[in-house]
């Protein structure tokens, strides 16, 4: 029967690995998920935007995961007639202040060879692509998709169940521990054996990695994101998709406005601290989360660097005029009632140092026969295919000859 290994974490990355691993036959499959249902947490609460690879360093995992990545899903989404929209992102420098960061990413996009690349210069180039925009610069990348990732990740369980897997929702792991080369995992039902464990837990990911001894940094801390919708009757002013120049000296990419798979127009996301690891809302609050990230070694030097840019999003979170301002930067037409409610809001599980660094890259720990990723941020779902191959021949079986 071949080994018996356990993936602990049902979202995209956890199912794609899962998948992975049935197809090439490498064993017993099982994949643990908490929630009642896969997908619950950052799959099913992201933009749906399938990256071409325009920001990232090359060079970087995350470079070359997101240029695999993004054909695997192409083609899976092609294979199983699920619905995949090139729609094509325009990101746009609004004055000329913006120009030296929009040139180093037109240079990362080149270096990564994201296809079909093209800087436009001054507003009538801009309007050829996007008629409503505002802008003085940009790049666009055409093959820039937009995708249901909770629909994918469903047709990959399907997958994984229909080649001798098993999915268990509703089982959260409690513990685990390292006994000899195997592992055991407890959930509340039972006890399991393993020889492997892959653990793709999200926001629990650090959570999980004490459980076997893992170093405790990278801590996850969370951030929410919260979008508004666009009235249907005004999503004409966005053909695709219309991105800013992220500040390089933060994380997130800033509010922009994306058209979904199903032709609903979203503008967001913005970036906020949440109170809680799944805390969606200002209203969800956990002491013994947020306890946590305060007396975290990092927390000093985060705060140091980025509070202003914290006020700024926090404002933006609390007061609508001032998120509205931040979108109508980039849509001069954009009226407030524009924005007509929030939508479901996502939880981006961002790895965090000692030092208080927020980590950039993909981020995987081995511990005996657990493998851990303990970082996976945009593009994850996008690169999810290719993150489950480099996990399997990188780490899981890399001392493994067949």
């Amino acid at each position: 029967m071949g080994e018996r290994i356990a993936i602990i974490g049902g979202g995209i990355v956890g199912v794609a690995i899962a998948r992975a691993l049935v197809l090439r036959d490498r064993g017993e499959v099982t994949v643990f998920e908490k929630e009642d249902r896969l997908a619950a947490h950052q799959t099913g609460r992201n933009s749906g935007v399938v990256h071409a690879g325009l920001y990232y360093q090359p060079g970087t995992l995350k470079a070359q995961l997101c240029a695999a990545g993004r054909i695997s899903i192409r083609d899976y989404c092609a294979e199983k007639n699920l619905p995949y929209r090139e729609v094509g992102k325009l990101v746009v420098a609004v004055d000329e202040s913006e120009l030296p960061a929009l040139a180093d990413i037109e240079r990362r996009a080149l270096a990564n060879g994201v296809p079909d690349l093209v800087r436009l210069d001054g507003t009538a180039q801009l309007r050829e692509i996007e008629p409503h925009v505002a802008g003085i610069a940009a790049v666009h990348s055409p093959h820039t998709a937009a995708v249901d990732y909770t629909a994918i990740t469903e047709a990959m369980a399907e997958d994984v169940r229909g080649n001798g897997g098993t999915i268990r929702t509703g089982r959260e792991v409690l513990a685990m521990t390292i006994d000899g080369s195997r592992v055991r995992v407890r959930t509340a039902d039972a006890e399991h054996l393993f020889d492997r464990v892959i653990v793709c837990a999200g926001l629990q990911s650090d959570v999980i990695a004490r459980l076997v001894g893992a170093d405790p940094s990278p801590k996850i801390l969370p951030f929410r994101g919260e979008y508004w919708a666009l009235d249907p009757a005004r999503t004409d002013l966005v053909r695709g998709m219309i991105y800013p120049v992220p500040d390089p000296r933060f994380p997130f990419l800033g509010v922009h406005f994306t058209r979904g798979v199903h032709d609903d127009v979203h503008v967001g996301p913005n970036a906020v601290p949440a109170l809680a690891r799944e805390g969606y809302s200002w209203l969800t609050v956990s002491p013994k989360d947020t306890w946590e990230s305060l007396r975290w070694p990092g927390a000093g030097g985060l705060a140091k660097q980025h509070w202003r840019m914290g006020i700024d999003e926090i404002s933006g979170s609390l007061v609508k005029p001032l998120y509205f301002r931040k979108a109508r930067r980039f849509i001069p037409e954009l009226r407030m009632r524009d924005l007509t409610h929030k939508t479901a809001a996502g939880v981006r599980a961002q790895a965090w140092g000692r030092d208080g660094a927020l980590l950039d890259d993909f981020a995987v720990d081995q511990v005996g026969p657990v493998t851990l990723l303990r970082n996976a941020p945009s593009p994850a779902a996008t690169s999810s295919m290719a993150i489950a191959d480099h996990l399997i021949d990188h780490y899981v079986f890399a001392r493994t000859t067949d």
